[in-house]
């Protein structure tokens, strides 16, 4: 993890995105434009013609794709290049992040308040199991990124205050506090928090900070990449062990 390098990605873009847009009315994409410049600081290489499609990065026969949603929207890229190229998805999961208000007609900006939620690399199985058939490929590779961030949201909800229903209109990042590479099918093991031994989807949940809804959507997705094995039932709901391969 290199978060020097990251701050000066950061910088570069945030300075850029204010000299051209002014406080307060950042561009769209500035967490995609920032990550972006991170994992390849030469512009020249980004934003690539390759196959019928643009790779966000495209260098030495090596494509990385920063996808912040929407996974399924990859499922055809993923199909054409992977056959021919090593590719990497970079995926940011904010860890703590702090709320900022736009007033649209007035062009002010609240001050930020921290979000009570935390994220943990296991939020990034909700966007996996969209792609989950490509996975064990072994061209694919994915990289975590933890970040602290700020959230930018629009005031045009439905509620009193404006915030319920409202629309994101960017996030900015604050700094990097980890990075997990999820190279070769094992390394998912990372994800499986180390106390648990024999456990069911709810103790899954509860070790990873998640609800039990995405702790099914996980071990679904360990299961059949073999990291994990169903050893029996408790109840209705399957017990699971870490596999020895």
């Amino acid at each position: 993890m290199d978060r020097i390098t990251f701050n000066q990605a950061a910088a570069r873009i945030l300075g850029r995105e204010h000299e051209e847009h002014g406080i307060g009315t950042l561009g769209e994409k500035t967490l995609h434009a920032i990550i972006k410049n991170y994992v390849e600081p030469d512009e020249d290489y980004h934003e690539v013609p390759l196959e019928g499609y643009v790779a966000d990065v495209y260098r030495e026969g090596h494509v990385i794709e920063i996808q912040t949603a929407n996974f399924n929207t990859m499922r055809r890229k993923l199909a054409t290049f992977l056959p021919l190229f090593p590719v990497t998805i970079v995926y940011p999961i904010p860890a703590t992040k702090w709320l900022r208000w736009i007033d649209e007609e007035t062009g002010e900006v609240t001050e930020r308040r921290k979000s009570p939620k935390r994220g943990t690399p296991q939020a990034i199985f909700r966007e996996l199991y969209k792609i989950k058939n490509f996975l064990s490929e072994p061209n694919l590779s994915i990289h975590i990124l933890m970040i602290d961030m700020e959230e930018f949201r629009l005031l045009n909800g439905w509620s009193k205050d404006r915030k319920k229903g409202s629309c994101r209109h960017d996030r900015v990042p604050v700094g990097l506090v980890e990075e997990l590479h999820l190279e070769r099918v094992e390394d998912y093991r990372m994800l499986i928090p180390p106390e648990l031994e024999q456990f069911d989807s709810k103790e899954y949940a509860k070790a990873c900070r998640i609800t039990v809804k995405h702790a099914q959507i996980a071990l679904n997705i360990l299961y059949y990449l073999g990291v994990v094995e169903r050893v029996g039932k408790r109840g209705n709901s399957f017990l699971y062990e870490v596999t020895d391969g």
